[in-house]
């Protein structure tokens, strides 16, 4: 298992945990999201993989949560 940690704009709430919590899962071999939320700030988003995960795939998935991974 591989546990890496992504930073995340825009996020403000609830809702924005749960829907890149959602699309996170979508991605083969994830098993755990985990999510601090860090309004007006960049939340972290940890997630455990069977491998890495392609920060391509990642950025995508975070993309169509409709957030970007910060610089």
């Amino acid at each position: 298992m591989i546990t890496e940690s992504y930073r995340v704009t825009g996020m403000t709430c609830d809702h924005c945990v749960a829907a890149i919590d959602e699309e996170m899962r979508h991605l083969v071999g994830v098993h755990d999201v985990v999510i601090e939320l860090l309004p007006g700030d960049v939340s972290i988003v940890t997630v455990t993989s069977d491998a890495p995960l392609r920060l391509d795939d990642v950025e995508a998935a975070v993309g169509e949560a409709g957030y970007s991974l910060a610089s």
